[in-house]
């Protein structure tokens, strides 16, 4: 995009990004203009389109209140709701299309609770003047195809730069969320925020202790799945937001001492976070391929040394330590996870990999017997895919020698995983006999002393592979015999 172009080209190639979902706009433009209402495309869709790119998500703007929008929408759709509607927000949906509706308005906190206030309003440009950045303030009138502009959000587009249409003050004290939405287009679309626009949002940052930890969960995860994110969390972590949304991340901008004894933990962490994304594979690939973006492996990767901060301990002779810090991280990580109210599927998993994210280090130079290589495995389960592209991430070395080294360890590691997988089938590995089997040997009910057997027979299966059940049983017999309920 280029701003010699004249607005009248600019427009009419935004225009064709809108091609798909032309008709269905000026139909509602029309519906709306002649029930007497203006109605507007707003934010997101038309940037997308002037960035060359087909919205998916349609956002309007109009002068109707929400019974108005409904008695139209109710013309156009198949089906409407108004869960949004003291927000001033009507849905409908036709066919598989789906479009939102919204009444000009304002969103402000009180300044002592999470909830905004809604206030109604009934001009364009002072819906526009509310909204976050300029480059969301921008407006294509239907049926037709006016385009306001009035913050000059085209301009910063086209100069990469981040700037709200009010004094940015005012525009994160109507909604602090907005300051995580910055560092989200950082990583998203490569703007930079103006010099005032930071400054506001280091000024500010503890204000956004007042926004649901939802609706910051939401935000982080959109930085996180952009094409960039660590831009945007190094302005997070700049702009001291993340001292109130994820403080383990600055926390880990540890002082390196004279000497340089150990790594900065914070750049690394980016760069593990940096090279696990370019090991995702593409998306829409299979499982294994761990498809990109993938938000546990990312999450993982920018958490796995959390537990170091409290774990560094000087020795002597000018080494430093961190025993034990992938224990100390993965409760952490699951501390932050719930209090960012992350779903326990997530949460569980992804300090699963922090706890394991220092296992493969005991490898050596292939001192694992099969046992040791089966547990890493087990341990792992479904996010053995995930594991490997972690480990291989967490090398950030400049040593050359060592990162190959590493890198031809961890192959080995590979193959002979690969190898046992197939030879034995350890994704469903399961002791020879079943529950069942055991307490029919033993002759017990089911119960704690069945669960021990049973766990016996695991570790033994784990420990030397597949016996049989003739085998197994001559096993569970030898450990009974030295339990006191075989006495009883």
């Amino acid at each position: 995009m280029s701003t010699r172009q004249p607005p009248a080209a600019l427009l009419r190639q935004a225009v064709a990004h809108l091609a798909p979902v032309l008709p269905l706009l000026t139909d509602l433009g029309e519906r709306f203009a002649a029930a007497g209402h203006e109605l507007a495309l707003v934010g997101g869709p038309v940037r997308d389109a002037f960035l060359g790119r087909t919205p998916t998500d349609l956002d309007f703007a109009t002068s109707a209140r929400p019974d108005d929008i409904e008695a139209v929408l109710t013309t156009w759709g198949s089906a409407t709701w108004d869960m949004g509607r003291r927000f001033g927000t009507i849905g409908a949906r036709r066919g598989e299309r789906v479009v939102e509706v919204t009444t000009y308005r304002a969103d402000a906190y009180d300044g002592a609770t999470r909830k905004p206030v809604v206030a109604f309003g009934s001009s364009l440009h002072d819906d526009l003047v509310r909204r976050d950045f300029t480059v969301n303030a921008m407006a294509l009138r239907f049926p037709d195809l006016e385009f306001v502009d009035p913050y000059g959000g085209l301009s910063d587009l086209d100069a990469g730069i981040l700037r709200t249409p009010s004094p940015p003050e005012v525009s994160f004290g109507d909604d602090p969320l907005r300051m995580m939405r910055a560092a989200r287009f950082v990583a998203q679309l490569g703007l930079v925020p103006t010099t005032e626009v930071y400054a506001a949002m280091r000024q500010m940052a503890g204000s956004v202790e007042i926004v649901s930890a939802e609706r910051v969960r939401d935000e982080l995860v959109k930085l996180l799945l952009a094409a960039h994110p660590r831009a945007g969390l190094e302005l997070l972590c700049a702009s001291s937001l993340a001292t109130h949304v994820m403080p383990e991340l600055p926390a880990l901008q540890l002082e390196v001492d004279e000497h340089h004894r150990h790594k900065d933990v914070y750049e690394h962490s980016l760069t593990v976070l940096e090279q696990a994304i370019d090991l995702e594979g593409p998306p829409g690939g299979p499982p294994e391929s761990v498809p990109g973006p993938d938000l546990i492996l990312r999450l993982a990767a920018i958490l796995h040394d959390i537990g170091k901060p409290a774990t560094r301990r000087f020795e002597e002779g000018g080494g430093v330590s961190f025993h034990h810090h992938e224990v100390v991280g993965a409760k952490l990580a699951t501390r932050r996870l719930k209090e960012l109210r992350f779903d326990k599927e997530t949460t569980k998993a992804v300090a699963r990999l922090v706890e394991l994210h220092l296992r493969f280090h005991g490898y050596g130079n292939g001192q694992w017997t099969d046992s040791a290589v089966r547990r890493y495995i087990t341990d792992a389960g479904d996010l053995l895919p995930r594991l490997h592209r972690l480990t291989r991430a967490d090398c950030t070395t400049r040593n050359v020698r060592k990162a190959r080294r590493l890198a031809a360890s961890y192959d080995e590691l590979e193959g002979r995983i690969e190898a046992l997988l197939a030879r034995e089938q350890l994704e469903a590995v399961r002791p020879d006999l079943d529950g069942n089997e055991i307490a029919e040997t033993l002759g017990i009910r089911p119960g704690p002393v069945l669960g021990r057997a049973y766990r016996h027979l695991l570790a033994v299966r784990l420990d030397e592979g597949p016996l049989g059940k003739d085998a197994a049983r001559e096993q569970l017999l030898r450990w009974w015999a030295e339990q006191p309920e075989s006495r009883g």
